[in-house]
């Protein structure tokens, strides 16, 4: 979808693009995974856990992080990340709102 497009769209249609977008990733969904699993930890502990070099894995944290998925706080000369736990809520709201006017429509086609 090009740029220009976007303004067709709600505030709200756009911000979920953008956080699916950013979960659109097998890369990222594991690293989503990894940090919901041990709450916290720096990029190397994750390049160890994925099948990916150093500087893939950054690249998949900046997406994550930009999208706002993920935080990062500086601790000496590393970025400790973690679950931006506001953004999550807001992708659970979404999805149980799917699954409630899903089952409220038992119509299809």
């Amino acid at each position: 979808m090009g740029a220009t497009k976007t303004d067709h769209f709600t505030d709200k249609q756009n911000a979920i693009a953008i956080l699916l977008k950013a979960l659109a990733h097998p890369a990222r969904v594991a690293i989503i995974e990894h940090l919901l699993k041990v709450k916290s930890c720096i990029c190397g502990d994750i390049v160890k856990e994925l099948p990916l070099a150093q500087p893939t894995v950054s690249q998949h944290l900046r997406e994550l992080k930009n999208a706002g998925i993920i935080k990062g706080n500086i601790e000496g000369n590393a970025v400790c990340y973690c679950i931006d736990e506001k953004t999550i809520d807001k992708l659970q709201f979404y999805f149980a709102n799917i699954l409630i006017e899903s089952s409220n429509n038992n119509q299809c086609c």
